[in-house]
């Protein structure tokens, strides 16, 4: 099983030394390990719940447990993860500390990589929202330029989700990097890796504990940079899919 997913993290593959013949960058990707924190009592409520601007909930028992289980999914491949960074909001944090005593790494902080801000909205249930505002809410339903509550928009995270990512490709080159983060960056992350519009959000799922992930390239078929998405939403389980998609 560890080396079914091995080849899908695109971890542990030695590829041959980049060529200065132009074409595809043939040398080793860097690729981010996507991870959703696990539940928080707001999660299971399913409360909006912001980064650093509210009430910033910790992960329950469950979350605890849904953590540890991805934990140990993924431990097998602790020899091949370089780097494991975070956002600073707190299950998030609680999340990495878990992965970082699983894994041995360290967690650092990734500013850029908190959840939306949902301003006055924090906390609450789309049914309050709805209820207290209720043409705010259908304008931001939809909407990547309306911020909820006084927060962040879809794009205000957007800008600041791709300055980390362009951090991360940059200093860890060629590496790969665990990236524990929230429903918010992380779909904004898979939609640019695969050039589909910011509006792909609305229709993508994300499981608590779930990973997805990202390998990024210097140079694509066209001489840009490229990226491809080996896995989404995958949680442990999931075997039978991982194994099936085996290279």
């Amino acid at each position: 099983m560890q080396s079914d997913l091995g080849a899908h993290l695109g971890v542990g593959i030695v590829s041959s030394s980049k060529s200065n013949q132009p074409g595809p960058d043939i040398s080793a990707p860097t690729t981010l390990i996507l991870i959703r924190h696990g539940q928080t009592d707001h999660t299971s409520q399913m409360l909006f719940s912001s980064g650093l601007g509210g009430a910033n909930p910790g992960l329950n028992d469950h979350g605890r447990d849904q953590v540890s289980q991805t934990a140990t999914w993924l431990a097998g491949l602790a020899d091949q993860i370089d780097v494991l960074v975070t956002s600073p909001v707190k299950r998030a944090e609680e999340t990495a500390a878990i992965l970082g005593h699983a894994l041995e790494l360290e967690p650092t902080i990734e500013h850029d990589l908190a959840e939306m801000d949902f301003g006055t909205w924090d906390g609450l249930s789309f049914a309050e929202v709805a209820e207290r505002e209720p043409e705010a809410l259908r304008t931001w339903m939809g909407s990547l330029t309306v911020t909820p509550g006084g927060g962040e928009s879809f794009r205000d995270v957007e800008a600041r989700v791709l300055r980390a990512r362009d951090r991360l490709v940059t200093e860890h080159r060629g590496k790969t990097v665990m990236v524990v983060s929230h429903v918010t960056p992380i779909k904004t992350l898979v939609a640019h890796s695969v050039d589909a519009p910011l509006t792909s959000l609305f229709r993508m799922e994300l499981t608590p504990a779930s990973v997805s992930v990202i390998s990024h390239y210097e140079r694509g078929p066209d001489g840009n940079p490229a990226s491809s998405l080996r896995l989404y939403n995958a949680r442990p389980g999931d075997d039978v899919v991982l194994s099936r998609h085996h290279h």
